[in-house]
C-alpha cells in the first residue's frame, strides 16, 4: 500500500526527516519532534508534541497506530500519555504525540528527536449482532490472572 505523507512544516525533509523505517525488518516508522526549541517535560508532566506531518490512509481498511519508542520508555520513562494513538483513515490533521514523563527526572525533548513509532495495520470493522447469550468456553468470564501467573 502507498501512504501519502504531507509536510506541514518547512522543517520536514530539511532539518527534520520524514518518517522512515529504521531497518529492513521494522514494523513501524519513526516519528520525530517538529519543534522550534526544546520542550522540558518535567517529572510526572504530559505534553503534546507535534510531528509536522499529516497522512492519508487509502481507505477504512487501514489504521495508523502511534506507539511509544521502547528505548525512551525503558531507559527514560517517556511513554505515550494515551497508551496507543489511533489515527483513523479519515483524519487529515497533524499527527501529534502525547508524551508522559513517568520518571522522577525531568526530560528535554529535542527538535528532530525520535519520539514515537507509527505502524500501519489492517482494520476489520465488525458487523455487530446483539444477542442474549454468548457461546460458552473453558475460560468463561475468568478475568485478570484467571489463567495463572
Amino acid at each position: 500500500m502507498k501512504l501519502k505523507i504531507k509536510a506541514l512544516s518547512p522543517k520536514i525533509g530539511d532539518s527534520i526527516p520524514f518518517p522512515y523505517y529504521a531497518s529492513a525488518g521494522a514494523a513501524a516508522m519513526d516519528l520525530h519532534a517538529c519543534l522550534d526549541q526544546p520542550v522540558l517535560l518535567r517529572a510526572g508532566q504530559r505534553a503534546m508534541i507535534p510531528t509536522g506531518i499529516a497522512i492519508a490512509l487509502p481507505d477504512a481498511g487501514y489504521v495508523a497506530l502511534v506507539f511509544a519508542r521502547s528505548g525512551l520508555g525503558i531507559k527514560k520513562g517517556i511513554c505515550l500519555s494515551n497508551g496507543v494513538g489511533v489515527i483513523d483513515s479519515d483524519y487529515r490533521g497533524e499527527i501529534c504525540v502525547g508524551l508522559f514523563n513517568s520518571s522522577e527526572v525531568d526530560y528535554t525533548v529535542q527538535p528532530g528527536e525520535r519520539i514515537a513509532q507509527l505502524a500501519i495495520m489492517p482494520v476489520v470493522q465488525a458487523q455487530l449482532e446483539q444477542v442474549d447469550e454468548l457461546d460458552d468456553t473453558d475460560r468463561g468470564a475468568g478475568g485478570f490472572g484467571s489463567t495463572g501467573k
